[in-house]
């Protein structure tokens, strides 16, 4: 069921949806500390065979969609806010509410995050990161270890709005609204998009294989996928396509993203790990792997972003008490989440588990406590301001 709602009215679902796959993120990034394929400040190797396959799997179907998903909400609402407020303020905005949470974790958050996990690390190990406690209160070692950490997230996203306010200046258009609207892709043009994505992921992961670190971003082999939806997202506001999608396009869509993670993804795998196929690795290359690899996560991104939605549109699309924390902490949430992950990680290193197991119950601690800490945060004076 599809609703519509007036220009500039609050579409409460986004808020739910935000805080949704910020606390997805959160669980992503301790997938990766207990074993899951990937790159963190603190890792622990999986225990087992299964548990690095699971939590790598996890962390795959993760990664192939809600990022993308969370850039194409921020595309949606920024035409409406650079028509409501000018480019001047709108620049400002922008460096406000993206510049300083980036300039505060990249001198401070970051190097505190690092002191955790090498302050815990034995004496002998520490010493080959150059770690000693004077040096660690030294100013030196904070610059030392300065970094965006998750938060490259945002320096991208203010790339985007940068790009698109110049687009604007550029073409001198005034009002986005002004434009004829867009209705909602048909089968054949979404199709057409995920083709078209699918080959510029292949291209690109010739040069920028999946887990290369390119320019200090982790994920920048999916820079198609965050653009492009970025660019959905500015295209999509002209036809309120978030309330007026239809639920069966969705459905069916996602239908074919659960047939091709059952079919493309064991084929790119299995290419992976058969060296008689000759079919190379699906990290990129160039290689036929890489291409399927491509073509499943290209369509699993789009169908598992259109059922996301439809399912939010119709059970969370309005206003409560529920609402009203999710859309206040989550942006907090996601700025302070590596220091908090990376203390409850340490702080349950001790602890001899199987990997699966631990995973949970680091989930089970550090997910409430970087919302508590997010509901602090967010006291603080001026925080309402940037955050």
């Amino acid at each position: 069921m599809a609703t519509t709602h007036e220009p500039g009215a609050r579409i409460f679902l986004v808020d739910y949806l935000k805080a949704a796959i910020v606390t997805l993120v959160f669980v992503h990034h301790l997938a990766i500390a207990y074993g899951a394929s990937g790159s963190f400040y603190y890792t622990e190797p999986a225990t087992d065979a299964v548990a690095l396959v699971l939590l790598s799997l996890f962390t795959a179907f993760n990664q192939a969609w809600f990022l993308g998903l969370l850039y194409l909400l921020s595309g949606y609402f920024t035409p409406r806010s650079y028509e409501r407020k000018g480019p001047r303020r709108f620049l400002k905005d922008r460096l406000i509410r993206l510049g300083i949470p980036l300039v505060l974790f990249f001198f401070i958050l970051n190097p505190i995050t690092d002191y955790i996990v090498i302050s815990h690390m034995p004496v002998a190990v520490a010493a080959q990161h150059g770690f000693t406690l004077p040096l660690a209160l030294s100013l030196q070692f904070f610059l030392s270890h300065v970094g965006t950490g998750p938060l490259w997230f945002l320096e991208l996203l203010l790339i985007f709005d940068l790009g698109y306010m110049a687009w604007r200046l550029l073409t001198g258009k005034t009002d986005a609204d002004g434009d004829e609207e867009q209705p909602f892709p048909t089968y054949a043009k979404i199709s057409a998009f995920i083709l078209t994505l699918a080959v510029s992921a292949y291209l690109l992961r010739i040069f920028v294989p999946i887990g290369a670190l390119d320019l200090g971003f982790p994920s920048l082999f999916d820079l198609p996928q965050y653009l492009s939806f970025f660019i959905i997202g500015t295209v999509a506001v002209r036809g309120d396509w978030l309330l007026k999608m239809p639920s069966s396009t969705a459905k069916w869509v996602f239908g074919i993203a659960l047939l091709a993670s059952l079919t493309l993804l064991p084929l790119a795998i299995l290419g992976t790990f058969n060296a008689s196929l000759g079919w190379g690795s699906l990290l990129g290359n160039g290689s036929l792997s890489s291409a399927v690899y491509a073509l499943w996560a290209s369509i699993f991104a789009v169908g598992t972003s259109m059922v996301v939605v439809a399912y939010f549109r119709n059970h969370f699309n309005y206003s409560g008490k529920v609402w009203k924390w999710a859309s206040q902490y989550f942006y907090a949430a996601y700025i302070i989440q590596a220091p908090i992950l990376v203390l409850v990680a340490v702080m349950l290193s001790p602890i001899h588990i199987e990997s699966i197991l631990k995973f949970l119950l680091a989930s089970i601690i550090a997910v409430p406590l970087i919302w508590v800490a997010a509901y602090l945060v967010k006291k603080i004076p001026f925080a309402d301001r940037v955050l």
